[in-house]
């Protein structure tokens, strides 16, 4: 046994992740996320099986997905750079108060029960899901980004919210420069920046976030050196990270080819898909 786990749950666990990786980074690739948002419910599986306690699980599994989607969001990024289609003086003027949200949402892991994470999880995946299901053309909050207090403030809270998530914020950008009028593709490659700005500092706060968590389970292998450090667990990342980059490159090429209604259908039925996992679990604490 590894880790707690007989040999054919383990060979399971990493076909599992394995998939997943490729599934993240052509998800990266097509939308300017991390992958975030499929990775969190999978490592949630993942981490039941090894036997994580309820109380680390989730914030092990956003901490994780942190830490992957550092070299994803970088990989996908420098595919949309390429084409032109990153807006950097967004990303110049978000990235301070990204950072002092990432910060926050970082501390509040560190205190906040499990419950938390998953409210949030569901709670914004399904206004999202419905915008990008429901939204018409003429949906919009004005005809140019904001300016000033209010562009700081979409900036802080993006980095909040995606920390407590473990996604990197491609979720928010997307939504908000669509409503602002910004082309979809534009938004989905300055999505792949942002999504850079949050996974690095949010991967290292989840690494104090869950300093703690080692001794306070000292019997769960999962949450002990050299399996994880903190809330990141290092098997998971290093088992999803080769796959995520070698496919996210093909997500981009993808999204290129796709209209923008079916960009936005696709997105919207694949967070409905993902966050039902978690409605569940708040509806029967499993």
């Amino acid at each position: 046994m590894i880790a707690g786990l007989t040999t054919s749950q383990l060979l399971e666990l990493v076909l599992l992740l394995v998939v997943t990786g490729a599934l993240a980074g052509f998800l990266a690739g097509i939308f300017g996320i991390g992958g975030g948002a499929v990775l969190v419910p999978v490592l949630y599986e993942c981490f039941r099986i090894a036997g994580v306690p309820l109380d680390a699980r989730m914030p092990l599994c956003i901490g994780t997905s942190l830490a992957i989607i550092i070299p994803t969001s970088i990989r996908s990024w420098q595919a949309h750079h390429k084409r032109g289609s990153v807006d950097m003086d967004i990303l110049l003027k978000w990235a301070v108060p990204v950072l002092l949200g990432v910060m926050l949402g970082s501390v509040i892991a560190r205190y906040a029960p499990e419950k938390l994470f998953k409210y949030v999880f569901v709670g914004v995946a399904w206004s999202a899901a419905a915008r990008l299901l429901l939204g018409k053309e003429n949906w919009l909050l004005g005809e140019e980004m904001p300016k000033g207090i209010f562009m700081r403030a979409y900036g802080f809270f993006i980095g909040l919210l995606s920390t407590l998530m473990g996604i990197g914020g491609g979720l928010f950008s997307n939504l908000l420069m669509t409503f602002y009028g910004r082309p979809i593709h534009q938004a989905i490659g300055t999505s792949a920046g942002l999504a850079v700005l949050i996974s690095i500092p949010g991967a290292i706060g989840y690494i104090y976030a869950g300093w703690p968590a080692a001794a306070r389970f000292p019997d769960v292998a999962a949450l002990q050196l050299p399996f994880a450090i903190g809330y990141i667990s290092l098997i998971g990342a290093f088992l999803v990270m080769p796959t995520s980059l070698l496919v996210a490159p093909l997500g981009v090429r993808v999204a290129h080819f796709m209209t923008k209604r079916k960009l936005e259908v696709a997105f919207g039925i694949y967070l409905l898909v993902v966050s039902s996992r978690f409605v569940i679990s708040l509806a029967t604490g499993y």
